[in-house]
């Protein structure tokens, strides 16, 4: 099993803050005890302020290194960028998915040793990258090269429809449509829905405590949260 020295302290970085899912981790990491510090990187401002939170303002994810010295010092990544492949031709999607998160991945590794990668991937991601669908292959070719680089610890978090958080701004487009029916999908398909606080808490306590599995399914999620 995969575990961590520092063990009642994360010091982290988040990207996506402005979307859905990180500013669900957000929002769990500024409340939790074990994280001490944390530093979002975004194109515009998130509209939070904390004494534990630090943002840095950057355009360009492509290129990084104008801002990599501000990098260091950091034992966790919660990777929470993307975008949706709808409309969003292979060549595209590919360059803003597999491209941009391993080009980002790289000089972090390198910046930060004894660093925690947790990458929000997503459920039916393909990891034989031999697929039909092209999302999943793209997906699945980020999450096994992902691994071959010299993090401390790298998880792969596959959750499905997600409840947001109480008093979040950024939720999907249909959201509102669909998140009527998560009482009912929790209870007659608990392995394909998951809040969002839980997947925050299982990306905390995964960087504490390590865990048996590399890809985090909806059902670990929920496991690892509540442990």
């Amino acid at each position: 099993m995969q575990t961590t020295e520092n063990k009642n302290t994360i010091r982290a970085i988040i990207t996506g803050a402005t979307g859905m899912v990180g500013e669900g981790v957000l929002i769990e990491c500024l409340q939790d005890e074990n994280v001490e510090q944390v530093l979002v990187i975004n194109r515009k401002p998130c509209g939070v302020s904390h004494p534990k939170l630090k943002e840095i303002i950057h355009y360009d994810f492509f290129d990084i290194s104008p801002i990599k010295e501000q990098l260091t010092g950091y034992n966790a990544c919660y990777f929470c960028l993307g975008i949706s492949s709808i409309g969003v031709k292979e060549p595209e999607y590919y360059k803003t998915t597999y491209t941009l998160t391993l080009g980002i991945a790289e000089i972090l590794c390198k910046l930060n040793p004894d660093i925690t990668f947790c990458y929000v991937s997503g459920a039916a991601t393909d990891s034989s990258e031999k697929g039909k669908i092209m999302w999943a292959r793209v997906k699945g070719k980020t999450e096994n090269d992902l691994a071959k680089l010299p993090f401390k610890q790298v998880f792969n978090f596959r959750p499905a429809l997600m409840k947001a958080t109480k008093g979040q701004k950024n939720v999907l487009s249909y959201y509102k449509y669909v998140i009527w029916l998560f009482p009912l999908l929790n209870t007659f398909f608990p392995n394909y829905v998951s809040t969002l606080k839980e997947v925050a808490e299982a990306m905390i306590k995964i960087t504490i405590k390590g865990y048996s599995k590399t890809i985090i399914e909806v059902k670990d999620i929920k496991l690892i949260a509540k442990d």
